[in-house]
């Protein structure tokens, strides 16, 4: 099966180059390209596409907004963000705006590759280390001073979800969260946990459809912003 991708970045030569490399892969197929965000409609209007790499920043229209577009559209395709990293956190917005993973522009084919098919399959896109990196960065609390009676902020030790569907799910599921958020594969959750990878699968899908989720990098966000797991935690 051909995974048909679009291109959205402003400089022309970085789209060459994902131009070249990816149209050596016989699963992919470039289908289409365009210079800035607010070009993605018309390319998509034009070319169905099951997966966009999306550049952040953009001078017309950020990959955030066209992100936020493309998840509006009945059918939308994936959105994989593209970041130079120096931890941009235009990348975490754009998650939380819809997209389903990011990777680094500087990344070896194979790991584009890899990402590009593990985002039309529906699963995780990056690797674990990046995704902690990432969201340590954009989660740690902000130390606040002579408030010595402030409430638990987003990430303390206390804080707890508020959430509504955390009370949905069972002790086991809890649990699979956690791993997620942490940034496991299932198979990293399996043998955490000593399960089947097809149950982690199962357990996944329950916490996905109890929480009213689109995928693990949703649960990752959410997982981390109601304070289930805080940066660091192992």
């Amino acid at each position: 099966m051909t995974i048909r991708v679009v291109l959205v970045d402003d400089q022309e030569m970085i789209r060459m180059g994902f131009r070249m490399v990816l149209d050596s892969r016989l699963e992919i197929e470039i289908v289409g390209e365009a210079s800035d965000g607010d070009a993605v409609l018309d390319v998509l209007g034009q070319h169905e596409a099951d997966v966009v790499l999306m550049d952040v920043r953009m001078p017309r229209m950020s990959g955030i907004e066209a992100t936020r577009l493309i998840s509006d559209l009945p059918s939308p395709p994936k959105v994989l963000i593209l970041t130079t990293f120096d931890l941009d956190e235009y990348a975490y917005a754009a998650l939380r705006a819809g997209a389903s993973g990011f990777l680094l522009k500087d990344a070896p084919l194979e790991e584009i590759a890899s990402a590009i098919g593990h985002v039309h399959a529906g699963d995780a896109v990056v690797a674990p280390t990046t995704t902690r990196r990432l969201l340590e960065h954009f989660t740690r609390p902000e130390p606040r001073r002579g408030d010595a009676h402030a409430e638990p902020r987003r990430g303390d030790a206390h804080a707890e979800p508020r959430t509504p569907g955390f009370e949905e799910l069972t002790p086991r599921e809890h649990e699979v969260l956690r791993h997620v958020a942490r940034g496991l594969s299932n198979a990293e959750i399996a043998r955490e946990l000593v399960l089947t990878e097809g149950t982690v699968k199962v357990h996944v899908g329950h916490v996905l459809a109890k929480l009213g989720l689109r995928d693990r990098v949703q649960a990752v966000v959410l997982a981390y912003e109601t304070g289930l797991i805080q940066p660091g935690d192992r």
